[in-house]
């Protein structure tokens, strides 16, 4: 975890963390990633950051069902800028390629314009899908996974990234688990024995800092 002094909520579990804490949550069942996802996003309302969403499997429809239930209007905080939703494959794969440099990029900008617009702190959550396996540009998603670790200490995003344990092999999964410092198992948030340091972990890959 990083040295930032914020302490958040998740939504979907006790235990707070520190802002800027890089999650995996590796999931088997729809209801399972439903629930941790609106959890979060709503906790991240009421605790008035700012929230950002890609899923390809969260419609509006659902969002305005579960935050009518919790006294949030949809719509007002998608216009207020407080909640955006995209598909993944509209943020992850833009122009038809994974680009990690522009993810990045995307997450610092989202990170500074959060701080700039007044909201108290910043959260993401994000639904990687296996077509990540056959796009240009995804072979890079592990180097990405790690550097996001490394960026987080700087933009101190609350990060959630959600892989269905169905959609990829037990090796990518293993992988994956090693370039996240924290997992979620059975609905509560541990540190995880599988993490490699970004900063050796990156020493193994054709990414140059």
């Amino acid at each position: 975890m990083n040295k930032n002094n914020k302490i958040v909520s998740l939504g979907f579990t006790n235990v707070n963390i520190p802002a800027g804490t890089h999650i995996c949550q590796i999931y088997s069942e729809d209801d399972e990633r439903n629930d941790s996802l609106l959890k979060y996003l709503l906790q991240g309302l009421i605790s008035k950051e700012c929230n950002a969403c890609f899923s390809d499997n969260i419609t509006p429809g659902m969002l305005d069902e579960y935050l009518g239930k919790n006294g949030y209007s949809f719509h007002e905080v998608m216009k207020t800028g407080a909640l955006s939703l995209n598909k993944t494959s509209d943020i992850y794969f833009k122009d038809g390629e994974f680009n990690p440099d522009q993810m990045l990029e995307l997450l610092t900008g989202f990170y500074n314009s959060s701080i700039h617009s007044g909201f108290s702190a910043a959260r993401v959550i994000g639904e990687m899908t296996p077509e990540v396996n056959h796009i240009k540009g995804g072979t890079r998603l592990l180097e990405y996974e790690s550097r996001v670790s490394l960026l987080l200490k700087k933009c101190p995003v609350t990060a959630v990234c959600q892989y269905n344990a169905h959609s990829f092999d037990g090796a990518t999964i293993m992988d994956v688990l090693k370039v996240h410092p924290m997992m979620v198992v059975r609905g509560a948030v541990v540190h995880n024995p599988f993490f490699i340091a970004p900063e050796e972990y990156l020493k193994g890959t054709d990414y140059n800092a």
